[in-house]
């Protein structure tokens, strides 16, 4: 990731100058989604280091919502590059600039192709299991496509001697980069605000903790996810009355089985015997007393 973000940056100083000297928006924009590039890759870095902290009495599960955060600010970042390179965009269509370079247009976007298709091959494999990872994943193919589109501009613009292609490529790399965003930004948010993991069929969880033998009864179930490849649960769950080992074997049986069949790593079960007043399947929580009385203050 190190490697990468460093690697990143020389190319931002390089095609930056290229789009001066070649009067190119679209390397210009394609300049700043690699700018922004950097700050996501420069972040997930960041993150994935204050992730390994061990947890504290003041953070009890540890930094692993750091790298949510990031994932959210790289998506926030880019939806405001993208207009700041629309806005451009729009001007440089209204008031076409001289004739761009087109065949720096193409040199320069070919290497930026070759440098973020690496880039995203070493990210691959960590995309799959962590949505800071992924946020810089997506951050490189769309560089990769985005360079692509300024190869078809720079074609066009030597083919036909008009600089228009120039600002309607940076159209499409606005929204290319708005595509790409969005997933991430619905997910950290979805995160941050305590949802269900992506995927994960709720109904088929609250089914197979009733499955289990000895289990009467399921409620207050909650899933979520705390950070990358850490998801957990708590739930009420009624038994027969029975003895304290017979209760622990039922608490094992739903433990194992959740993190089998949907990897959820972190169960927390509260046993009740049969008879016990029940509440909704999915219980909304209400704020301490402490909490009301300083809100009406």
């Amino acid at each position: 990731m190190g490697l990468a973000v460093l690697l990143t940056v020389l190319f931002v100083v390089a095609e930056a100058a290229a789009g001066w000297f070649g009067h190119s928006v679209a390397l210009f924009s394609d300049a700043g989604h690699n700018f922004a590039d950097a700050l996501a890759l420069g972040f997930s870095w960041y993150a994935l280091r204050i992730a390994r902290r061990p947890s504290t009495a003041k953070r009890t599960f540890g930094y692993h919502r750091v790298g949510i955060l990031a994932a959210l600010v790289n998506a926030v970042s880019l939806v405001a590059i993208a207009l700041l390179i629309g806005w451009e965009a729009t001007h440089r269509l209204l008031n076409p600039p001289p004739l761009v370079n087109g065949g720096v247009m193409i040199a320069v976007a070919a290497v930026a192709v070759a440098v973020n298709a690496l880039i995203a091959r070493w990210l691959h494999h960590g995309a799959a299991h962590d949505l800071n990872v992924r946020s810089a994943y997506l951050h490189m193919l769309g560089d990769a496509a985005s360079a692509g589109a300024v190869i078809v501009a720079g074609v066009v613009v030597a083919a036909t001697h008009s600089s228009r292609a120039d600002p309607v490529v940076s159209y499409l790399i606005v929204g290319l980069i708005l595509w790409s965003s969005w997933g991430i930004l619905a997910e950290s948010v979805g995160i941050l605000l305590e949802a269900s993991p992506v995927g994960l069929d709720m109904a088929a969880v609250e089914q197979a903790i009733g499955s289990i033998s000895g289990v009467l009864d399921v409620h207050d179930l909650h899933v979520w996810t705390v950070g990358p490849g850490v998801v957990a649960c708590s739930c009420h769950v009624v038994v027969a009355e029975q003895t304290v080992s017979s209760g622990q074997q039922v608490l094992r049986a739903i433990v194992a089985d959740l993190e089998h069949r949907f990897h959820i790593n972190h169960t927390t079960v509260q046993l009740e015997v049969e008879g016990c007043e029940q509440t909704q399947m999915y219980c909304t929580i209400r704020q301490s007393r402490q909490a009301r009385v300083g809100h009406h203050h």
